[in-house]
């Protein structure tokens, strides 16, 4: 009998330590609070705070509270919405019925937005590699790249201005658009922080 009760009891340590371990793990699924705070002050030093925190906040178990992965994740983040916003713009220009101003700024736009891509993809990488002596040549280089992203984003949205431009298409490039670049700002911003905190 006693036997039998003992192995009642380990029965019951083990499904009270699965439970534990489940428990556990959903928590980890949960932000954690430190990482929160860490995301929310780091974006007060960017230009559009809330968006920072709203892209982010997320990824707090990720994140943890290192400032190369908050840059690192930002500019994933960032690179995501660059290429998901120009599969759009390559749907939406070939679209029937635009006028040949808007059939033109589209075409500029997706090649300006093709060149976002490239350079973000590449800051991404190279994120992913800084380390050791070559730290600020690499941080120099990705300044650089998300820099001329930025550039590229802007220049598209210049190519809606007027009203010339059919109103519809031209509310959702330059919303799509503006988030893009917002992001590349905010993606910037933070590994400029992550730069001076480094040096």
């Amino acid at each position: 009998m006693e036997g039998f009760s003992s192995k009642r009891f380990f029965a019951s340590i083990l499904i009270l330590l699965g439970i534990s371990s489940y428990i556990n793990s959903s928590l980890a699924a949960t932000p954690n609070k430190p990482s929160t705070e860490f995301i929310r002050i780091s974006c007060s030093s960017t230009t559009y705070p809330k968006l920072c925190f709203t892209s982010l906040s997320t990824y707090t178990n990720l994140i943890q509270t290192s400032p190369q992965l908050l840059a690192s994740t930002a500019l994933n983040v960032t690179l995501s919405s660059a290429k998901s916003t120009s599969t759009m713009m390559v749907n939406i220009s070939k679209s029937q019925g635009m006028s040949p101003k808007v059939v033109a700024a589209m075409k500029d736009c997706v090649e300006e937005l093709s060149d976002s891509v490239y350079e973000l993809n590449k800051s991404t990488r190279e994120m992913n590699n800084v380390k050791g002596s070559n730290f600020q040549l690499m941080i120099n280089d990705i300044q650089t790249w998300v820099s001329a992203a930025l550039t590229d984003e802007t220049t598209c949205t210049d190519g809606f201005h007027g009203k010339a431009m059919n109103g519809n298409v031209k509310t959702l490039v330059r919303g799509r658009i503006v988030n893009v670049a917002q992001l590349t700002s905010n993606a910037l911003a933070l590994i400029n922080r992550y730069a001076s905190l480094h040096g």
